[in-house]
């Protein structure tokens, strides 16, 4: 024992859950810092693409790709997945550019297609293959 008794009986000022709303608010302005960035940066792309040039110009598919998320939930089995398509296409310079995909876009095109791409910024329109 020390001159202040027992450890346990010993008031250090200390409060962890004194700590609690502190720590509630910062969890909160970290998701909602998050949501208005991610919002901030749809809105931002989206003007964009908006302000940008429809073109359609000569290219050729270069290769096709597939972002495959799942999530699992309990002990129930119980599962999701969601698949985002992606093509990358290239053009008469060389240079080489990728988009997003619907299913059935992705599903038409193979690589060393050669044709039109119709876009918008980074937003894909159309592939019409000579």
């Amino acid at each position: 024992m020390t001159e202040f008794g027992p450890m346990d009986t010993m008031d250090t000022g200390f409060d962890f859950f004194s700590l609690f709303p502190v720590f509630f608010i910062i969890i909160f302005v970290i998701v909602i810092g998050t949501f208005i960035v991610n919002a901030a940066k749809g809105v931002s792309q989206w003007k964009k693409n908006e302000d940008s040039p429809q073109l359609s110009v000569y290219a050729t598919v270069k290769g096709k790709r597939t972002h495959v998320r799942g999530t699992h939930h309990g002990d129930d089995h119980h599962s999701h997945t969601s698949t985002t398509y992606y093509a990358t296409f290239e053009f008469d310079s060389g240079d080489r550019k990728e988009f997003h995909l619907s299913a059935s876009d992705y599903a038409q095109l193979a690589d060393e297609d050669q044709g039109t791409l119709t876009f918008k910024g980074s937003r894909f329109l159309g592939f019409e293959r000579y």
